[in-house]
């Protein structure tokens, strides 16, 4: 286990805190198993803001299993359907992006 449980008791951490609400509101509900999800658009260079996202959500993970002997499945996506609005600067071959600017990145087997 990543969190001494004895510690996360007393913690005043954020994702703590987060996960004492998330457990305290399942309990409520009376489920077994707590589903987080994260995700990303891919219409550009990974970044910090995407590592923030799923370093979040992992965090708040953690705190569940530290705090709680609650199943927690984790659901990472990929937006699909959000489209490129600009071609990043640090990427190679810009030419064969511009082509597909504005375009989903969905995968569409019909078209095939």
């Amino acid at each position: 286990m990543l969190l001494n449980s004895q510690i996360s008791e007393n913690s005043k951490a954020w994702p703590i805190l987060e996960a004492r609400k998330i457990i305290n509101q399942i309990r409520k509900k009376n489920k077994k198993k707590i589903r987080l999800q994260t995700g990303y658009g891919p219409s550009g260079l990974p970044h910090i803001g995407t590592f923030g996202e799923v370093a979040r959500t992992t965090m708040v993970l953690n705190a569940i299993k530290a705090l709680s002997d609650y199943e927690v499945e984790l659901i990472a996506f990929s937006d699909d359907m959000d489209g490129l609005r600009k071609v990043p600067d640090n990427v190679p071959n810009q030419e064969i992006l511009e082509k597909k600017f504005a375009q989903t990145t969905h995968f569409d087997s019909r078209s095939l």
